[in-house]
């Protein structure tokens, strides 16, 4: 017998089991993506898009809301719908950052052996044409391309991961599999560097 539909929006599927039926609601239980690690940077600025979403972002929204609904037929009144669509995402996002922060381990300092790469290290490597870069291992939530923040769960993060300088790592990407030696670590933040 296949699925039926409940006014709460939820599914009960009937099985063989002695157990009797599952309920099996249309929303996925929700699995934060990758690591739970955090720099104290990251953490904060994840605090200030939730303050800014829930204080500012939201009540704005609502009052727009209100003001679209009080002038009548609210089925055909664009600014009522897309508000509402507004507050839709706000408080996706808003649940989101909760359980997110709820769970996450802020990393505060260096680890006690700064001379191999971990969470927080700023990494130079060499490639094999002698093209050097460097990146800083973070969080999945942090990833910035432009600061050159990369994730700790990508492949060339978990290939640098407690290696020390000197060390040659090879990393799979979609042109093939790349070799990258490690010419520095440090734990400094990046306002620190000119320092």
């Amino acid at each position: 017998m296949g699925p039926v539909p409940f006014r709460d929006g939820s599914h009960r599927i009937h099985s063989d089991c002695s157990t009797g039926p599952e309920l099996m609601t249309r929303y996925r239980k929700f699995e934060p993506p990758g690591s739970k690690y955090v720099t104290i940077e990251g953490e904060r600025r994840l605090r200030d898009e939730l303050n800014e979403l829930w204080r500012v972002r939201r009540p704005q929204v609502t009052r727009a809301v209100a003001e679209a609904a009080a002038q009548g037929d609210r089925s055909e009144n664009a600014e009522y719908i897309y508000g509402k669509k507004q507050l839709r995402e706000i408080d996706r996002r808003v649940r989101y950052l909760r359980k997110r922060l709820e769970g996450m381990v802020v990393v505060t300092g260096p680890p006690d052996d700064t001379s191999r790469v971990f969470f927080g290290a700023w990494v130079r490597f060499e490639d094999e044409n002698g093209r050097e870069t460097e990146v800083r291992i973070v969080g999945p939530d942090e990833i910035d391309p432009a600061r050159r923040y990369v994730s700790m769960d990508s492949p060339l993060a978990r290939s640098l991961m407690r290696r020390g300088c000197d060390d040659e790592v090879s990393v799979e990407v979609p042109e093939g599999r790349r070799r990258y030696v490690i010419t520095g670590i440090r734990y400094q933040n990046e306002d620190e560097r000119g320092s």
